[in-house]
């Protein structure tokens, strides 16, 4: 872990209407859930586009 503070924080939309943090490396993707692990072909899927209207910008 690093120093207390040095992560930067984006608000992020969800579905019903309010808002969540998250670290500001995943702002333009998000990590699948568990029925949506697998690609059709069987690779592992490791990012999802987030929709660029999800992001309410950075927190303050």
């Amino acid at each position: 872990m690093g120093k207390t503070g040095t992560t930067q924080w984006i608000k992020i939309k969800n579905r019903k209407g309010g808002t969540r943090l998250v670290p500001t490396k995943y702002q333009l993707h998000k990590k699948p859930g568990p029925n949506q692990k697998y690609t059709s072909d069987g690779k592992k899927r490791r990012k999802i586009k987030r929709s660029p209207k999800s992001i309410a910008g950075a927190k303050t």
